[in-house]
């Protein structure tokens, strides 16, 4: 998988923030070398914020957010604010751009004590330092550094400031692999309906099978007719048989009892730091009552099908299970609610889109106000009855390294 390719919920996550006119967008360009956000002696210029994926060298494959100022003013600049604001919950890092001949202003010292409080890696990048008497002044900490977007002194030195703060490699993460070893068979069952995008196969697929490729395993990919011949046609019984959860019940039945069996989006709720909440959080569905609101959040803004999964299937099947009148409230994209107490439950999907910090809020914003919270792989095992095997993968709930970054 090249750079280019790798996916935006892998990427590591840059946050510019800043005052208006602290030239904060000049400052995203002269970093990215790219004209990536629109440059305006008018202020707000900067209306909504902007992701770029690039790679950005010593960092690597990353994405660059542009953020409104966070003093906008007016209706429309308080929702502007709280965009800005929900940029924290996905960034992995946060650059905030000061005027340096105006020095750090109260609202910013605020936005930095939010980085604080949140553990986010910061930068204080002085810029319009061309405009500031020689010598530059002694910095008041490690964090501040000066630049000029103008001149482009002091922007590689911010660059490799960035490089310094990303989190030194660990032990990365796997979907698959530390479940298996070398010369082991992974059967991965991947029904092809109207909801599968044309031509590739959705993220967590490609995901677990580069996963399986990398720990020296096979991979053997089929659809629900084509299952027992493949389980059959193997001389050795497979290590792991991993499903769409849509096709749980389908999937179980065929595979004989003393298989592994497991999903994918179980497995990306290990991957993103969900499940530990999320297997408890599923048998709160015998609690639900009528009137109760259910959110049903999507990390993704795909195209709806006419039996979508969020929208009509799940739904279904839980007044189905729950025998009560539910309302359905759902989500999707960077659209997360932060007040989650209007709702009984949360239902996530996988989350393959996200970054696992993201995930990570979302879980916290929901343990924090008491509302239970699960997943799409959690859900659909537990209503069909095969929760119990499908989460007895050795190892599955073992905590994992958060720390991938």
């Amino acid at each position: 998988m090249s750079l280019n390719d790798t996916p935006a919920g892998e990427r590591l996550h840059i946050g510019f923030f800043g005052r208006m006119n602290a030239g904060k967008s000049s400052v995203v360009n002269a970093v990215t070398g790219q004209e990536l956000a629109i440059v305006s002696p008018t202020r707000g210029t900067t209306t909504d914020p902007v992701l770029k994926a690039m790679e950005l060298l010593p960092l690597g494959p990353v994405v660059i957010i542009d953020t409104p100022g966070f003093d906008d003013e007016g209706p429309l600049g308080t929702q502007r604010v709280s965009k800005t604001r929900r940029v924290l919950n996905m960034a992995d890092m946060a650059v905030l751009i000061v005027d340096a001949t105006i020095g750090l202003t109260e609202q910013e010292a605020d936005l930095v004590a939010l980085f604080q409080a949140k553990g986010l890696p910061y930068v204080l990048a002085y810029n319009k330092a061309d405009l500031l008497p020689t010598p530059l002044p002694a910095p008041a900490d490690d964090h501040i550094i000066y630049v000029s977007a103008l001149t482009g002194d002091g922007i590689e030195a911010l660059k490799d400031r960035l490089g310094a703060m990303a989190p030194d490699e660990v032990q990365p993460l796997h979907l698959v692999a530390d479940f298996i070893e070398a010369g082991d068979t992974v059967v991965l069952v991947v029904p092809i309906d109207k909801a599968a995008p044309k031509g590739r196969l959705i993220l967590p697929q490609q995901q677990a099978i580069r996963d399986i490729l990398d720990a020296q395993a096979n991979a053997l990919v089929v659809q629900v007719p084509q299952l027992k011949a493949a389980l059959h046609s193997l001389q050795k019984p497979p290590a792991l048989v991993i499903t769409d959860s849509q096709v749980f019940p389908e999937v179980a039945a065929i595979v004989p009892p003393e298989l592994p069996l497991t999903s994918f989006s179980i497995l990306m709720a290990r991957y993103k730091g969900l499940l530990k909440a999320a297997l408890p959080g599923v048998l709160t569905l015998q609690a639900l009552q009528d009137g109760d609101t259910v959110l049903i959040a999507e990390g993704c803004t795909h195209h709806r099908q006419c039996n979508d999964i969020g929208t009509v299937k799940i739904p279904a099947w839980l007044s189905a299970y729950t025998g009560k009148q539910l309302k359905i409230a759902t989500c999707s994209g960077r659209s997360f609610p932060e007040d989650l107490k209007p709702y009984a439950m949360v239902i996530h999907c996988g989350g393959c889109m996200l970054t696992e910090r993201e995930m990570r809020y979302r879980m916290q914003c929901a343990l924090d106000q008491d509302v239970p919270i699960t997943n799409y792989g959690l859900l659909i095992a537990f209503l069909k009855g095969i929760l119990p095997r499908a989460t007895a993968l050795p190892g599955l709930l073992a905590e994992m390294d958060s720390q991938r970054r």
